[in-house]
């Protein structure tokens, strides 16, 4: 059987296409969970701490030279990408519990 052949038969079962659409899905899903926690939970957090901007949050390590940029360690933007991975992680928990359940049915 040839490669392209055998691609095709690959590309065009369910599974593939599932898979294909699901990672699309998913990809949308993540940016929309990035705007919700950069653009609507962070800021009003942020506005609470004193007016903080997460993501300009970041300790230095060692000052910029004329010749070389800062040092920093960006720990603002780690904590918006951990809480955009604790949203992500719960709804997918939360959609692998609704579909262990509909089989149990």
């Amino acid at each position: 059987m040839s490669m392209i052949k055998e691609f095709k038969e690959f590309a065009v079962k369910g599974n593939a296409i599932d898979m294909a659409v699901g990672i699309v899905v998913g990809a949308a899903f993540t940016k929309i969970v990035s705007s919700l926690v950069n653009d609507m939970i962070m800021p009003p957090i942020g506005l609470l701490l004193g007016g903080v901007d997460f993501k300009d949050l970041k300790l230095t390590m060692k000052a910029a030279t004329p010749t070389d940029p800062a040092v920093t360690l960006n720990y603002g933007q780690f904590v918006n990408t951990l809480i955009d991975f604790l949203i992500v992680a719960f709804a997918v928990f939360m959609i692998v519990k609704v579909l262990n359940n509909l089989k149990r049915k």
